[in-house]
């Protein structure tokens, strides 16, 4: 497969498996996001050493890794940023406020591709300037109309944007860069456990087995997609993975109005409207682009 057509699918693959998470959280409601996140840490170490041993690759060689100095501090930049926009991001999950995660994912995409634009000098199509501009209305009117800027969606967008920048410099393979990312905070999410556990005020491991084991399954449901991600940033380009996390929100925006039931008013519904719109001129520009190549002979005449 092409590089650059592997990246996409990988985004792709992500973009549905994140979009898809709220079905997870909808178990923990109000759930301690201190222990929520110092368990996905934590329980990210063994898990990843034991996809490691599954596929039989040998374990990394952290010598050698740390050698690598600008692949291991990117790969400890991507860890604090994926925790700030996770934490905001599981916050709206399990505090009914699944619209405003699918807000928050549908800003990031403007963020990347205009840090596509910036940091990589990648050029623009005629259909992806329209996604954003239409983007950008969109956000700007609910903004407008609501009179108050949604923070955890910001959160979200914005670490989410710049965890995918550091990736970009990051040369260690999909599972060795979610590993180290884990290992640089495993310290602070392994003592402060510790030290809930010590004083009994955790929630998690107080409470009944099912709800630890929703805790530390955290930590797979969250890795899985990011696995994926992590592939696709280094083939794809960026402009296009910030299109294609339009298949996220997207997906988070249907569970929050047909399954939890969450208020659809007539703001959300312009807001969202010009943002789709965006999103359907690009998906028109880019099945335009493919269909006069697909009817191309070839040498051989086939």
């Amino acid at each position: 497969m092409n590089p650059t057509r592997f990246g996409n699918v990988m985004a792709a693959v992500a973009f549905l498996f994140w979009g898809a998470m709220p079905l997870y959280y909808q178990f923990l409601p109000n759930a301690a996001m201190d222990e929520l996140l110092a368990l996905r840490i934590a329980a990210s170490v063994p898990f990843l050493l034991l996809i490691l041993q599954c596929r039989k690759a040998e374990a990394p060689n952290w010598k050698s890794l740390m050698a690598d100095k600008r692949s291991f501090l990117f790969a400890g930049l991507a860890s604090v940023m994926m925790c700030i926009s996770w934490s905001a991001f599981t916050w709206a999950m399990t505090n009914d406020r699944v619209l405003d995660a699918s807000l928050g994912f549908f800003i990031n995409p403007l963020l990347v591709i205009a840090l596509g634009v910036v940091a990589f000098n990648e050029k623009l199509s005629l259909g992806q300037k329209a996604a954003v501009f239409f983007g950008t209305l969109g956000l700007g009117y609910q903004i407008w109309q609501y009179g108050e800027v949604p923070v955890a969606a910001m959160l979200m967008a914005v670490f989410f944007a710049l965890y995918g920048w550091c990736k970009r410099y990051v040369k260690y393979d999909a599972i060795t860069s979610l590993l180290v990312e884990a290992i640089v905070l495993f310290p602070i999410a392994a003592g402060y456990m510790a030290y809930k556990m010590a004083t009994g005020t955790s929630v998690a491991v107080s409470g009944d087995m099912s709800t630890l084991l929703l805790y530390l399954g955290a930590a797979p449901v969250t890795l899985l997609p990011l696995f994926f991600f992590s592939e696709a940033v280094k083939y794809a380009k960026m402009s296009m993975v910030g299109l294609m996390q339009y298949i996220e929100p997207s997906l988070q925006f249907v569970l929050a109005v047909a399954l939890f039931g969450e208020a659809f008013d007539s703001v959300k519904t312009v807001s969202f409207g010009l943002i789709w719109l965006g999103l359907a001129i690009t998906i028109i520009e880019g099945l335009i682009k493919i269909r006069p190549s697909s009817n191309t002979p070839t040498a051989s005449g086939h």
